[in-house]
């Protein structure tokens, strides 16, 4: 039997990872990693790191926009994958990594500038790595699809 991606299946379960992610990335950008990152910042260029401590309103809705872009594509990404690998968390899992070594990609670059040192990389890494999971995995768990009418 034939199956379609469930596009406001999609989209929902998008949604909800996206929510993990602007929770985790909130969480560790305060709480967990703001202080180092504002100090690396300062040291890369004095003043930057104030300047990140004063965002604007603006400023934060584009990152809470993108988590919810970001969460998205997991999801879409494991509903393509999904007929292939099967579904269930393992599928999930498959789908974080790849997005986890995208932004190993495009991250490397702040630590090899010196914008962030390598123990704060490092931390930032592992923290995205369990956003990335968590996400996909609430994401994967809200997806089903529609077997069609043939």
């Amino acid at each position: 039997m034939a199956v379609n991606m469930n596009r406001n299946k999609v989209f929902l379960g998008g949604l909800a990872a996206g929510l993990v992610l602007n929770i985790i990335d909130f969480i560790s950008s305060t709480a967990i990693l703001g202080d180092r990152m504002r100090a690396d910042a300062n040291t890369f260029k004095p003043g930057l790191g104030d300047q990140m401590a004063a965002m604007t309103g603006g400023q934060i809705a584009v990152y809470v926009f993108f988590d919810f872009i970001v969460g998205i594509l997991l999801v879409w990404t494991y509903a393509a994958i999904r007929p292939r690998f099967g579904p269930g968390v393992r599928t999930a899992m498959y789908v974080a990594l790849v997005f986890f070594v995208f932004g190993l990609i495009l991250t490397f670059g702040y630590k090899q500038a010196g914008m962030m040192s390598p123990a704060l990389w490092y931390s930032y890494c592992g923290i995205w790595l369990v956003n990335l999971l968590i996400a996909s995995s609430v994401g994967a768990w809200l997806y089903s699809e529609e077997p069609t009418t043939d």
